[in-house]
């Protein structure tokens, strides 16, 4: 199976300026999910979509194929990102190298461990799903907001955390990992179609960085990453 791995980076971004490209332990946030999907087996073919000259450079380095600058009727701020998508097979199927299947990878999530991205391909290809999304487990204590607020489980049954299993708990996308047949992409035009799977990750791999506290967030982690793989690689 031949995967496209699509990073978007585009230049603009509304909380936090030039995001893409900010220093986060050591890197350009970009850098850390270029060097994550560079590293994964079976390999991938690691395309970066943006509108921006320096972040073109910057994925270059990296390791990224960056085969265009993305038009800029693809780089507005209402832009979805599944027109992005299209645009990358699209210019891969012109090449002779349409893909059968494509992962979504974004930036803006760069918190992913060692091996994540070879489980989610695994899982993919043995599930025989059409689609596969990440998630990070939540529990169901929700609240959904009405005329009267009303609870997503059972006020009078709560169970207990340490009680729950894996039926228990609720998902959250992380938005940071889509793995989808390409044929979904070209017949419904959406990342998530078809037979859908749930690719469980760490809780810690859900940090989006959205704010300037997220940023934060996700440096420590990435910090935590980048001692652990050090360590790793020390041993070897």
């Amino acid at each position: 199976m031949t995967i496209l791995c699509v990073i978007p980076a585009r230049g603009g971004s509304k909380g936090v300026h030039r995001k893409n490209i900010r220093l986060i332990a050591g890197k350009p946030l970009l850098v850390w999910t270029i060097e994550q999907a560079l590293r994964a087996r079976p390999s991938l073919d690691v395309l970066v979509s943006t509108d921006d000259e320096e972040i073109a450079g910057i994925a270059r380095a990296a390791g990224a194929d960056v085969p265009f600058i993305r038009p800029a009727a693809l780089a507005r701020d209402e832009t979805a990102t599944e027109p992005v998508v299209r645009h990358a097979i699209a210019v891969r199927a012109l090449q002779g190298r349409r893909p059968d299947a494509v992962m979504l990878l974004q930036a803006t999530s760069p918190v992913r461990f060692p091996g994540t991205l070879d489980r989610a391909v695994e899982q993919f290809e043995t599930s025989g799903a059409d689609s596969l999304v990440g998630v990070v487990p939540q529990p169901p204590f929700l609240w959904l907001s009405g005329e009267e607020p009303f609870a997503a489980y059972d006020p009078a049954h709560r169970p207990r955390r340490q009680d729950l299993d894996e039926s228990g708990y609720a998902y959250r996308e992380t938005g940071s990992l889509y793995l989808t047949r390409t044929e979904i992409y070209e017949q419904g035009g959406h990342r998530v179609g078809g037979r859908v799977s749930l690719f469980v990750m760490d809780e810690r791999e859900g940090v989006d960085v959205d704010t300037e506290l997220d940023l934060l967030v996700a440096e420590r982690q990435l910090e935590w990453f980048r001692d652990a793989l050090e360590a790793k690689e020390a041993e070897l």
